[in-house]
C-alpha cells in the first residue's frame, strides 16, 4: 500500500511540475470542484476553520478509510484507490497558478505534513482491509459472523486495533489542514 502511495504521489507530482496539461486541468477542475461542493472547503471559506477540520476528518474516516478497510474484502480495491489518491496528492503539490507549493518551506512544510498525515491513515486502513482480505482467501479461523459471510476473526482485531493508530492520525492531519499553517 505505502509503495502504492509513494509511486503515484510521485507520478502526480513530476506530472503536475513537468506541465501535463492532463494533470493540471484534472487539478483545476478537482479543485473547482471541491471549493463548490465540499463542506469543509465551503466552512473554511467561511471562517469555519475547526468545523472544516471536524468535518474533513469524518469525511476521510468514513468515506475513504473504512471503505478502504472493508473494500480490502476484494483485494483490489485498496491499491487502486491508493493509486488514484496518491495521484491526486501528487497533482495538488502544484497551486491555482500552477506554482510549486514545494518552492518555499512554508507551503511545502503544510502540504508535505498533511499528506503524510493522511496517506499514513489510508495506508494502514487498506493494508488492514487487504490483511483481512486475504486472511478471508485463506479461510483461516476461527471465524466469526452470519453464517453466509463468515470473517476470520484474528484479522478482525488486527483491522480494529489499526483504527486505534488511524482515527488519531486522520484527525491530526485534518487538524493541521485546517487549523494549521497554510
Amino acid at each position: 500500500m505505502a509503495l502504492t502511495y509513494l509511486i503515484a504521489i510521485t507520478t502526480g507530482v513530476l506530472m503536475a511540475h513537468l506541465g501535463s496539461g492532463f494533470a493540471l486541468r484534472y487539478r483545476d477542475a478537482l479543485v473547482a470542484r471541491a471549493v463548490a461542493a465540499d463542506p469543509a472547503a465551503r466552512a473554511d471559506d467561511r471562517g469555519a476553520h475547526l468545523a472544516a477540520a471536524i468535518i474533513d476528518f469524518s469525511r476521510n474516516l468514513g468515506l475513504a478509510a473504512v471503505p478502504d478497510t472493508v473494500g480490502g474484502l476484494t483485494l483490489v480495491l485498496p491499491v487502486g484507490l491508493a493509486a488514484y489518491r496518491g495521484w491526486i496528492g501528487g497533482i495538488v503539490s502544484v497551486d491555482h497558478a500552477h506554482l510549486s507549493r514545494l518552492a518555499r518551506i512554508r507551503g511545502a512544510t503544510y502540504y508535505c505534513v498533511t499528506l503524510l498525515l493522511q496517506v499514513c491513515g489510508f495506508t494502514l486502513a487498506g493494508g488492514g482491509g487487504l490483511h483481512l482480505g486475504w486472511a478471508l482467501v485463506r479461510g483461516r479461523g476461527p471465524f466469526v459472523g452470519p453464517r453466509w459471510f463468515r470473517l476470520p476473526q484474528p484479522a478482525l482485531i488486527d483491522a480494529a486495533w489499526l483504527y486505534v493508530m488511524i482515527v488519531p492520525l486522520l484527525a491530526i492531519g485534518s487538524a493541521w489542514e485546517f487549523l494549521g499553517p497554510s
